[in-house]
């Protein structure tokens, strides 16, 4: 009775093997493989539903027997067949995933170069528009100088000139931040120098930038990823951790190119990054913008210890 109760089981149990294979062949694009492992778990439940009936007569027949076993070999056959093949499955698989990785990555280009176009685009027309107007009335107040006599008069006239000054002053840095004139002419190395020059001079933070790359250049879109990755953090410091000071080393080595961020601010737990949009959002922009390019983005932090980032790219 054991017997018979552990066959109908198993019987069912394969039966159920082979209907949940023969549904996933779809999904395989009907791979041999895959077709050899189905029809595997349909002769074994035959082999079973053979003993089952050989159970109730009794004297078990020789033909039905040599049957069960020949189907056994057919099982193994099958399966180590479908063993061996099914690599070609795995490998499709991987195959695929790379391609969607390629994917992921050429959209993620495609958007980096759109925004930085459209920045490019927006500094143009914010310099060749704004400007020459703005110059023009910096003219014509310095016209006026010279017919205006009243004291008072003088005053405004000098206020008024000097807001304008501000103001084209105002617009050089946001199309300069917009899209850097000395990245794009000079390279990496020298728009970082320009950026922490510029910083420096507020006296609101110490950085201490040093790099062997002042005349090499790398590749347009690496050289925009690394400066981008470098504003941000900057950024990051000055309005979360209340550093006195930063250090950043920009190197090149033999087969690769490191930037190495550190400062002396309060730290944080890095775990809570997803729980800040501000903070987590922008350092998770520069890791997705480090791999469009082929690097390594690692970003290390602990409370009260300051703040260390690294980024490695080949050349």
């Amino acid at each position: 009775m054991v017997r018979l109760i552990a066959l109908v089981i198993s019987i069912v149990l394969q039966i159920i093997a082979a209907v949940i294979a023969f549904r996933f062949m779809k999904l395989t694009r009907y791979r041999v493989s895959w077709i050899l492992l189905s029809l595997s778990f349909v002769f074994m439940a035959v082999s079973k539903i053979i003993q089952f009936f050989e159970f109730f007569r009794g004297t078990p027949s020789y033909t039905w027997q040599m049957v069960d076993e020949w189907l056994g070999v057919v099982v193994s056959i099958f399966i180590i067949s479908g063993v061996i093949l099914i690599r070609e499955l795995f490998l499709s698989l991987k195959r695929a995933d790379a391609e969607r990785l390629k994917t992921e990555k050429r959209v993620l280009n495609a958007i980096i170069n759109t925004e930085e176009n459209e920045k490019k685009r927006f500094a143009k027309d914010i310099h060749d528009g704004l400007g020459p107007i703005l110059s023009t009335v910096k003219m014509s107040l310095s016209a006026l100088t010279d017919r205006i006599k009243d004291p008072s008069g003088t005053v405004i006239l000098n206020n008024t000139n000097h807001l304008v000054n501000e103001a084209i002053n105002t617009i050089k840095d946001i199309s300069n931040n917009l899209s850097p004139h000395v990245l794009s002419n000079f390279g990496l190395a020298s728009a970082i120098s320009a950026f922490t020059t510029k910083i420096n001079q507020t006296k609101t933070i110490e950085i201490d930038f040093k790099s062997n790359m002042e005349k090499q250049r790398l590749d347009s879109d690496k050289e925009v990823v690394v400066y981008r990755a470098v504003c941000e953090l900057i950024n990051n410091a000055l309005l979360h951790s209340g550093a006195s000071r930063i250090e950043i080393e920009l190197n090149k080595h033999e087969k690769f190119i490191t930037l190495q961020f550190n400062d002396n601010g309060r730290g944080f737990d890095t775990s809570a990054l997803s729980h800040n949009d501000s903070k987590g959002m922008g350092l998770s922009n520069i890791e997705t913008r480090v791999k469009t390019v082929e690097g390594v983005f690692i970003l290390e932090s602990t409370p009260g210890k300051g703040t260390s980032a690294l980024i490695k790219l080949t050349e």
